[in-house]
């Protein structure tokens, strides 16, 4: 990815995309780039690079943890591409 691509994602940003395409019965996100800051990858920046993603979805159900982590990554393909250089996640069933 070029640094022109990047501009920085934001934890509101991330929640949108997820209630839209999974709607969730319980999600938070963090922004914890600030804790990541100097790291590699970290571009310098203080945010929109490393998050926390905790999810509960009905969508989720039957499916195995790749399966939902898959979901996920799909849902925020546009906004990784531009600057998300982290992201753990927690996907559960309901």
């Amino acid at each position: 990815m070029s640094q022109d691509n990047a501009f920085p994602v934001t934890a509101e940003q991330i929640e949108a995309v997820l209630r839209a395409a999974l709607e969730p019965e319980s999600l938070q996100v963090v922004d914890d780039s600030l804790a990541h800051a100097g790291h590699a990858g970290s571009s310098g920046a203080s945010s929109g690079t490393h998050f926390t993603v905790q999810v509960k979805a009905r969508c989720f159900n039957g499916l195995s943890h790749v399966q939902r982590h898959r979901l996920v990554y799909d849902a925020l393909r546009n906004l990784i591409a531009h600057g998300i250089h982290a992201l753990a996640i927690k996907a559960e069933p309901v």
